[in-house]
């Protein structure tokens, strides 16, 4: 069996970036027989610019993409996708749009602990931001998360309170957008495959399945 890492970049509040894991996870489940997957999340800002304490997300978003009834057009595009892979979007309880820099630091300690530790981490932040509606940039509710997924709670707050990894997160995000990257989800195959966006679970199935087979391929010519 060939194994595929897959290094994912994207932002926590981005409705996109959601889709797309829920769609990719949908694509693994269809090759599982056939290829092992490793994930890596990677780090990425939408909003790099919010304070601290974040902004009001609907006069945000009504800012950035051109009036309330755009803002409501894409959330309706966005409930619909999300109902097809199991995603409970709720755009209306999403009252504060927050900095991601806290959430990715949190991403980066799980990951450094195990891969599964960091996967639970990175589905509570999506969940909380658009199924409950939670401020992902809170430290409450970054230790609550950080608490579900089995990570030692004292050393996340002592870790919080710290300016520990800033420096490296944004430094990774820079790296990203010097790569070319300018929208998220963007996926890494091997780190020599890209697909961009949330692709449909066909398109990553595939794409899986044509790197595993160029792998396979490139092994046997060594032989």
């Amino acid at each position: 069996m060939e194994r595929i890492t897959i290094d994912i970049i994207s932002d926590v509040v981005c409705p996109w970036c959601y889709l797309g894991k829920a769609r990719l996870e949908l694509a693994i489940a269809e090759v599982q027989d056939e290829i092992g997957v490793d994930i890596n999340w990677r780090p990425y800002r939408l909003n790099p610019d919010y304070p601290p304490e974040g902004v009001d997300q609907k006069k945000a978003l009504a800012e950035k993409l051109g009036g309330a009834e755009r803002v409501a057009s894409a959330h309706q595009k966005l409930v619909q996708l999300g109902k097809e892979v199991g995603i409970a979007f709720d755009f209306d309880a999403i009252k504060i749009g927050p900095n991601t820099l806290d959430a990715h630091r949190l991403i980066h300690w799980a990951g450094t602990e195990d891969r599964e530790k960091q996967e639970r981490v990175v589905t509570a932040l999506f969940k909380a931001n658009f199924e409950q509606g939670r401020n992902v940039g809170d430290h409450e509710v970054l230790i609550d998360i950080a608490a579900e997924a089995g990570l030692a709670v004292p050393v996340v707050a002592s870790l919080l309170a710290s300016d520990a990894d800033r420096d490296l997160v944004v430094a990774e995000i820079g790296a990203a957008s010097q790569m070319g990257v300018s929208g998220v989800p963007f996926f890494i195959f091997d780190q020599q495959y890209a697909v961009s966006g949330a692709q449909t679970p066909d398109v990553l199935a595939g794409a899986l399945r044509d790197i595993a087979k160029m792998k396979a391929e490139a092994r046997a010519n060594l032989n």
